[in-house]
């Protein structure tokens, strides 16, 4: 595993956990707004975790930490992602993934494996916008759509999300992703937040905007809410 980065402790990263993160490098979108450039384009082999380290950390904290975040970057870009979280699992700790959807063969193998207890699921925005929001011309959203119906079906808890940036976002295209993944329990919004270390330039959305977004979302999945906002 090319671990890049641990938070180790959270209380926001894995609801109703307290948990750690561990961040994996590389991801095969460019989206301009990414707020982890470092383990996107900026990868240093001398950032790196090695693997005992991290599980070492860990069995020191058993019965304090219930949980794992495993987060990127995009962890599915990972030969032995499997091995890596069963390693977690036989811990006794319980592991959300985070992904961008692109892989769902990989994802539906974490899944039937039952490696993985909650997935958070990042939807860029409406397909038909998705190249230019992930920075990849030409890019083919199909594979989001697959692991868009795969996680519908119910196997595994999970949690759909969006971040909102200016010029990316419109509330029309907000509405169109919550019609396009109509039936999930959890959907939240997010504003750009501009880390300092992006890929690309973006600006966050206006807060009125922000939450008529929200209030069109929540027409179509009433429990559409908002994360990160007073």
């Amino acid at each position: 595993m090319r671990i890049h980065g641990l938070q180790k402790l959270t209380l926001l990263d894995y609801p109703e956990h307290v948990a750690c993160t561990v961040f994996t490098a590389g991801c095969n979108l460019r989206c301009p707004f990414c707020h982890n450039a470092i383990l996107v384009t900026d990868i240093l082999d001398t950032d790196a975790i090695p693997e005992e380290e991290f599980f070492s950390f860990l069995k020191k904290r058993r019965g304090m930490l219930d949980g794992v975040a495993v987060t990127g970057g995009e962890p599915l870009l990972q030969p032995d992602i499997a091995a890596f979280l069963e390693k977690i699992r036989d811990l006794g700790l319980s592991v959300k993934l985070d992904t961008n959807g692109c892989y769902p063969d990989r994802l539906k193998k974490l899944l039937d494996a039952g490696l993985v207890d909650y997935v958070a699921m990042d939807v860029k925005n409406i397909p038909g916008k998705y190249a230019e929001t992930v920075g990849i011309p030409g890019f083919d959203p199909a594979p989001v759509k697959e692991s868009v119906s795969l996680l519908l079906s119910g196997s595994v808890e999970f949690e759909f999300r969006t971040t909102v940036v200016s010029p990316f976002h419109t509330v029309e295209d907000i509405e169109g992703i919550a019609r396009w993944i109509r039936g999930t329990k959890r959907y939240y919004l997010q504003n750009f937040v501009d880390s300092g270390n992006l890929v690309g330039h973006a600006t966050a959305v206006p807060r009125e905007v922000l939450f008529e977004m929200r209030d069109r979302a929540a027409a179509i999945i009433p429990s559409a809410a908002l994360r990160g906002v007073d």
